[in-house]
């Protein structure tokens, strides 16, 4: 009987190579059984409080409460402030302090999935059903590198944008669509491929950490074959957010369907288990439409992805062996915000398109107050920032009016997800013109000519 789930790796696999990472899902989902890595309450502080090792040692729980990036006073007191929203869904109700913050916005981080669109490239190219979901996978599984990185993004403000147009060909726009609840579009297109998400987080807060719920809709569309892919990711798991080192597992299965044909793949993410056992590790099949494996994949998310043609039971077919489909880029050693190259890029004005939009991401004053460590003067920004949108909401409620995004459209469509359902938004093509008509124009930019970060649908606001 063919395995269904992507859980029940074969056990032979596991012989067939010892570099496979990910055969080994089978120890960790063993140990995981017994209870996820060290988690102690910590006394004193409050009953129940829970700190969560991920390397699963023996130390006492005050001790690795002591370990994150908090001073205690603040810890402490940030700690009392944050408990009455223990159970609630924290996305747009509470203001965070700056020192949790890395400097970048949640739009640049949708545009981070785009490092390795090559990936997409191939999944285009390929004749191979198959061989076509491999690519697109890893494509998918390449972006929790970025996603392990324990500081947050700022949120957006309504109205705010990002734009991309010098990676791999392709132009890439974001845009926050909706203030409550916190909404995001985006869309890539290149020559292989276009790309679109419309996201919506939902978060449960649980004291020491926090669920975070994936409501979005992912779509990716292959222009050589014509195929859809539509991608369910697993829900993530941020512990330690107060007391002890923040990190993040995201335990749960991954699913990308082929909307054409049916065949998908299901890639399962190991929970990280006792002594860190299982963390990172990601095991799964590519299956057809009439739910046979074809495929076997393995790997860590956070550093390689391989791949095996198998049976109709799942098990290595004879003479093949294991391949790699994505492996990490190289990363900077000792990067005060964990940044790839492609991160920096991202931050960069260097690589910013011309005539950028005076709402991109990279002109907040807060952003770049963070990227240059001044943590005042980017906490009374994000504060700014903040008083000035509700100040815009009254403004546009005295009006009678509703925000309209201007590069997405509010479409007829709700797509249900795991989680609840999701307001589809469109891209209208209008980003494609405007920056079609920047680049064959003849504008010249002075080099220190940096606009002001304007998102504002009305003037004159009033923050009092």
């Amino acid at each position: 009987m063919a395995p269904k789930d992507p859980k029940q790796v074969a056990s032979s696999a596991s012989a067939a190579s010892a570099s496979g990472g990910g055969f080994f899902a089978s120890i960790a989902s063993t140990l995981s059984n017994f209870g996820s890595s060290m988690s102690k309450s910590v006394n004193g502080l409050d009953e129940g409080l829970e700190v969560i090792n991920p390397e699963g040692g023996n130390e006492d729980a005050e001790e690795e409460a002591k370990r994150g990036r908090w001073k205690q006073e603040d810890r402490d007191s940030y700690w009392k402030m944050m408990q009455k929203y223990v159970g609630s869904d924290i996305t747009s109700m509470v203001t965070l302090p700056v020192i949790i913050f890395e400097p970048m916005t949640m739009l640049q981080k949708m545009a981070e999935l785009m490092e390795y669109s090559y990936l997409l490239d191939m999944a285009d190219e390929t004749e191979d059903p198959y061989m076509r979901l491999v690519y697109a996978s890893s494509f998918f599984i390449s972006v929790y590198y970025a996603y392990q990185r324990t500081w947050k993004p700022f949120n957006p403000i309504l109205g705010e944008t990002y734009e991309m147009v010098n990676h791999g060909g392709i132009s890439f726009i974001s845009e926050q669509v909706s203030h409550h609840p916190p909404m995001s579009a985006g869309h890539a297109e290149n020559e292989h491929f276009t790309y679109d998400v419309t996201s919506k987080l939902k978060t449960k807060f649980l004291g020491n950490s926090v669920d975070v719920y994936p409501i979005g809709r992912t779509r990716v569309t292959l222009k050589r074959s014509g195929v859809v892919l539509d991608l369910v990711p697993p829900p993530t798991k941020v512990s330690n957010l107060i007391f002890g080192r923040t990190w993040i597992d995201s335990p749960g299965e991954m699913v990308l369907t082929n909307m054409t044909t049916g065949d998908k793949v299901v890639l399962y993410f190991q929970p990280c288990g006792w002594f860190g056992a299982g963390r990172y590790e990601v095991d799964g099949y590519v299956y057809n439409a009439a739910d046979e494996p074809k495929i076997l994949m393995t790997g860590k998310w956070n550093e390689v992805m391989h791949y095996q043609e198998c049976d109709s039971e799942g098990e290595p077919l004879a003479g093949t062996e294991l391949k790699e489909s994505w492996r990490v880029a190289d990363i900077p050693k000792k990067d005060k915000f964990q940044y790839t190259y492609f991160a920096h890029k991202i931050n960069s004005f260097d690589t910013a398109p011309k005539k950028l939009l005076a709402s991109d991401s990279r002109l907040r004053p807060d952003r770049l107050a963070l990227e240059k460590g001044d943590l005042s003067t980017s906490g009374y920004e994000k504060s700014s920032l903040e008083e000035r949108q509700r100040a815009e909401k009254r403004n546009r409620e005295t009006k009678g009016q509703k925000f309209t995004p201007r590069w997405f459209d509010l479409t007829d469509e709700v797509t249900p997800t795991p989680w609840g359902d999701l307001e589809v938004y469109r891209y209208n093509g209008k980003y494609t013109t405007h920056r079609a008509a920047i680049d064959s124009s003849e504008c010249i930019e002075e080099p220190d000519s940096r606009i002001e970060f304007n998102p504002w649908q009305f003037d004159n606001l009033d923050p009092q």
